[in-house]
């Protein structure tokens, strides 16, 4: 496997391909009163131009509890079927920011909040990346399966892959 850290554009560029192509991730945030993580699926409403993810979720939620406690998170992205990986960690900021819940109501956001957009409940959550990591291949999953078997019968090493920094 490779090496190749991005910056800037090209970090931001690899983080929004790859977070579009996974789209659900989980979400891991840190309540100060549990000794472990927790962690939920989340799928993200948008990559912007910076490199923040949004989502949006509900105040009812552990995850809105934990927040309020301790802005940091994790996520966690995987599509195990073309072998692409994405851990990132960042800071949340929670608003309820009428443009956003507008811009980005749908019908599958809609089965959560019954009430509509105007639920009180809404929160937008926008993630500031603050560090990530990234894995995938360069060819099809077969190809690197193929490659992965050729290294382990000749004891050769094949690039069958990539991973790297993402510095946004």
């Amino acid at each position: 496997m490779s090496t190749e850290n991005l910056h800037n554009d090209e970090a931001r560029e690899k983080l929004k391909d790859l977070v579009n192509k996974i789209d659900v991730g989980i979400l891991c945030t840190y309540p100060t009163d549990q000794p472990y993580v927790h962690a939920v699926p989340m799928s993200r409403q948008e990559v912007d131009e910076e490199g923040n993810i949004w989502y949006l979720f509900s105040s009812e939620s552990d995850t809105f509890k934990h927040l309020k406690q301790d802005n940091k998170v994790s996520i966690l992205f995987s599509q195990v079927s073309d072998y692409s990986f994405l851990s990132l960690n960042g800071v949340a900021t929670v608003s309820q920011d009428k443009a956003r819940i507008e811009k980005y109501w749908n019908k599958f956001v809609e089965a959560w909040f019954e009430k509509g957009k105007e639920d009180p409940r809404i929160r937008v959550m926008k993630v500031q990346v603050d560090d990530a990591h990234y894995w995938d291949n360069k060819t099809s999953k077969l190809v690197t399966l193929l490659k992965v078997a050729a290294s382990a019968v000749t004891g050769k090493k094949l690039d069958i892959g990539r991973e790297g920094e993402l510095n946004v």
